[in-house]
């Protein structure tokens, strides 16, 4: 088929239907739950930021940094005063990169996808957003994460209650 000026459309399928997604990919239970568009901004940040990652401390670090500024979490992560940086001196900072947890390897943006996807599911929801997102980071950097949010005077307690309070409003 031609379209206008010469640009021919051939009759190709979708991406999808010739290579499925890996491990399910974001199709949970044959159903295909897109990312809200917060969520997909923090999983894009991540997926940009967590191959220059010296540990699995420093990758939950980033995934905390994309998630401050966008969406449901990012809201309360400001209202509960998450900085950029931690609240640590530098010396102490420094002396943790490098020296932490091994990197939790390249496949680590779809299984926090993945995860999230099936948060996402399990609550009927029509897209994956960035609660889905923080809970699958949670989920798979435990207390890594915990020590992050530590880091930055607050913690997994007290962001999962306010989350809870907030969509108990809505």
């Amino acid at each position: 088929m031609q379209i206008g000026s010469g640009v021919k459309v051939f009759g190709i399928p979708p991406m999808e239907s010739v290579n499925p997604p890996p491990h399910g990919g974001i199709l949970t239970q044959g159903r295909h739950i897109p990312l809200s568009q917060d969520a997909a901004l923090v999983v894009a940040l991540a997926g940009t930021a967590i191959p220059f990652a010296h540990s699995a401390e420093d990758e939950a670090e980033r995934w905390l940094r994309a998630m401050r500024l966008h969406g449901q979490v990012g809201s309360i992560l400001q209202a509960l005063g998450v900085g950029e940086a931690p609240l640590m001196t530098g010396t102490d900072h420094d002396h943790s990169e490098g020296h932490g947890t091994p990197n939790l390897g390249p496949d680590i943006l779809d299984e926090v996808t993945e995860r999230a996807s099936q948060f996402a599911t399990s609550r009927e929801a029509e897209t994956v957003g960035t609660p889905d997102i923080l809970f699958a980071v949670l989920d798979v950097y435990g207390k890594l994460f915990d020590r992050a949010l530590y880091l930055r005077g607050t913690s997994r307690d007290e962001l999962v209650e306010r989350l809870t309070s907030a969509a108990a409003r809505h």
